[in-house]
């Protein structure tokens, strides 16, 4: 025993475990492949239900069957909807199609397939009938299922009691999860080691004034947070403070002596050897790295006896730690958000958080809780919409988050040493990285995959022009589907992300090719939601959507024109090729030609054969390099003699994936066959890069 306590005081013990389950996990992850259990071609599967969803019309079910797998199931009316009675831990069976989930098709976002295969799932399930097979008799789902009852029935804070009871924050209104993230606080809603250690004192207390022996106290505590574990889905961060907590439990009732840092490093290693996947868990990442840094510096921290000026500190040394997580995954920080934490960390921790679990055990309080949620959301909407402090960095590569942290460890050292010059390498590279395209030489493109619609980036060298043609959307029905369901949206979700994923804090130019809901449909979404400086119409009368999106326009006091013929920035022209207007949406679409480094490029939006003429009546078009083809490859455009005059060295066709049109038509696949297809639904969004007067291609395939 002496012998074994001797080495558990050996520091390095613990550096050389933390190495050796990174390296583990990172090779168990990327180079031993896991095989499914399940195979493509199986149309009915059987498991319990671990986690469900209700989104709108789409049900979303966690099935543990052979395998963890994702199920998809959409009611076809609210009556069925409103019949939905299955619970967690029941066992049923469904029917349906066993499907490949899809990878990132835009450059830098999440992909989804890599996410599910790094948790180990390999496919998802299309649903058309789900039968119970037999009611839930685990005790675990049982408990689980009533708290998640409870919460429902408070009508006011229910979204508020589900985040900070179970983690589960999907039900919070959009605006204000935004805002929440902007304001960098949206950490307080993801249950972590602050939420661990208040439910650990509050309960240790419980039993000390019942006068529980102190280590059987401490196994009580430990049995408890291993089954909210469980409530919380396991969760990476909730995960590393239990297992923290454990092993910190140990230490004090068995008197081993190990020191607070090299428990976590312990943790460490328990948890990845366990679950290799963690290492690529961002709440896990942020919540180990904060932990690492609060400890180290712990007795810096505690010299701090006032209560504000020790959580500005704390604050100010989380902020630091997770630059480069925020930047790789969100790809902006908020310099204000260390102030801002002063204010929600107790808000939140000692207000809403207790207040969340009282309201589980006396649901009258539900309207208390309200009360202050109200506040809460109205200061963060509030400082969301002044729009200070935020920064946008393009993703990083490897090498640069490695930089970011060793300039990052120097400045903590700086800071809790009050040697303040240690700070200044962090700020130089946070001032080069959020300058970074101004270093841009060279011009590119990137026709963005948004399905069944147009966008096209055109970024010009040293940060002289952004320009985005088409925002992509979807039809007038799809958009009522869309609202109603509360589903993926291409502004939000894909155009602006990738925006700011490659460093873009503003498009100069907007440019809308015609008024059909594909092309103009998330206009006003990223009006409203990205610095956008002017905006270009079509030639012809404004549409019902052009009209709307005008009224947003005059309200931001954001130019906009319309049937222009030339557009100069820089030395760069483009060259707007149909000034004609005609009677119908498409044949007005804005016909537009340019040359980048000698490279020709021209984009048809959704003109037709009728203006595909006009342009050749009207001009000499030289033999374009690279051709985004007009309406997707629709057969009312392309026609085979204006191929064959402007003879396209690449073709783009921007199309959704088994869309309803049939598109891209067999006949102009025909007439095109003389150049290089790209489609966006098979290669996903691709890239052309100009570089030493060479043209380079990247494509983001699914």
């Amino acid at each position: 025993m002496i012998k074994l306590r001797t080495i558990l005081l050996y520091d390095k013990l613990y550096l050389i475990l933390s190495l050796i389950s990174v390296l583990y996990s990172f090779f168990m992850v990327n180079y031993f492949p896991y095989k499914s259990k399940y195979e493509i071609k199986e149309n009915v599967i059987e498991g319990y239900i671990h986690d469900y969803k209700i989104d709108g019309n789409k049900l979303n079910i966690m099935l543990k069957g052979k395998e963890s797998i994702n199920v998809s199931y959409y009611f076809k009316d609210e009556d069925l909807k409103n019949s939905f009675s299955f619970e967690l831990g029941d066992n049923v069976r469904i029917y349906g199609t066993m499907k490949e989930p899809k990878g990132a098709t835009i450059f830098n976002l999440f992909d989804y397939k890599k996410y599910l295969y790094r948790n180990r799932m390999f496919y998802t399930f299309s649903a058309d009938k789900i039968e119970l097979v037999s009611k839930n008799n685990r005790i675990r789902y049982f408990i689980k299922q009533k708290i998640i009852n409870r919460t429902n029935k408070m009508k006011l804070s229910s979204p508020y009691v589900e985040a900070l009871v179970i983690g589960e924050d999907d039900g919070f209104a959009e605006n204000v999860k935004d805002s929440y993230q902007f304001n960098g606080v949206s950490h307080l809603f993801a249950i972590s080691g602050s939420h661990i250690t208040f439910l650990s004192v509050i309960i240790l207390w419980f039993l000390k004034t019942l006068k529980v022996e102190e280590n059987r106290r401490y196994y009580i505590v430990i049995l408890f947070l291993l089954f909210y574990m469980f409530l919380t889905n396991y969760a990476g961060s909730v995960m590393r403070s239990v297992i923290f907590f454990i092993l910190l439990s140990f230490n004090k009732m068995y008197y081993f002596n190990i020191k607070t840092i090299n428990i976590l490093q312990l943790t460490l290693f328990v948890l990845l050897i366990l679950n290799p996947s963690l290492l690529y868990d961002v709440g896990f990442q942020f919540s180990f790295l904060i932990s690492l840094y609060l400890i180290k510096h712990q007795v810096f921290i505690s010299k701090f006896s006032n209560y504000l000026k020790q959580t500005l500190i704390i604050s100010l040394i989380a902020f630091l730690v997770s630059i480069p997580i925020c930047i790789n995954n969100f790809f902006q920080i908020n310099l204000l958000s260390p102030l801002i934490n002063v204010f929600f960390v107790p808000y939140v921790s000692f207000i809403l958080f207790p207040l969340a679990f009282l309201c589980l055990i006396i649901p009258y309080l539900d309207g208390i809780l309200f009360w202050f949620i109200n506040i809460l959301e109205a200061i963060s909407l509030f400082l969301n919409d002044l729009k200070i402090g935020q920064i946008i960095l393009a993703k990083p590569s490897i090498i640069i988050i490695v930089i970011y942290f060793i300039f990052i460890h120097l400045g903590i050292q700086g800071l809790t040493t009050k040697k303040f010059h240690y700070l200044i390498p962090c700020l130089v590279l946070l001032f080069v990285h959020n300058n970074i395209n101004y270093f841009n030489k060279y011009p590119y493109l990137v026709f963005i995959d948004v399905g069944q619609g147009d966008s096209i980036l055109m970024c010009l060298p040293n940060n002289n022009g952004n320009i985005l043609i088409d925002t992509g959307g979807k039809s007038s029905y799809e958009m009522d589907w869309q609202r109603k369901n509360n589903s993926y949206k291409v502004g939000m979700d894909s155009i602006i992300p990738y925006l700011k994923s490659s460093g873009i804090k503003k498009l100069d130019y907007l440019i809308i090719t015609h008024g059909d809901a594909d092309h103009i449909g998330e206009a006003i979404s990223i009006v409203n939601n990205f610095r956008v400086d002017n905006v270009i119409f079509n030639c012809g009368s404004y549409n019902g959507l052009e009209n709307e999106l005008i009224k947003v326009l005059e309200k931001k006091n954001i130019k906009y024109h319309s049937c222009i013929e030339e557009l100069n920035i820089d030395k760069y022209k483009l060259h707007f090729l149909n000034t004609k207007e005609y009677d119908n949406e498409n044949d007005n679409s804005n016909v537009i030609y340019t040359e980048l480094n000698g490279y020709k490029f021209m984009f048809m939006g959704d003109a037709s054969t009728t203006t595909e003429k006009e342009i050749m009546n009207k001009y000499n078009i030289p033999e374009i390099d690279v051709l985004k083809v007009g309406h997707h490859g629709s057969k009312t455009s392309s026609d085979k003699e204006f191929i064959g005059e402007i003879n396209p060295k690449y073709s783009i066709i921007s199309v959704g994936k088994k869309n309803r049109y049939g598109h891209p038509n067999k006949e102009v696949l025909e007439n095109l066959k003389d150049s290089k297809i790209y489609r966006t639904d098979i290669d996903g969004s691709i890239m052309f890069k100009i570089k030493n007067n060479k043209l380079r291609i990247e494509t983001c395939s699914p």
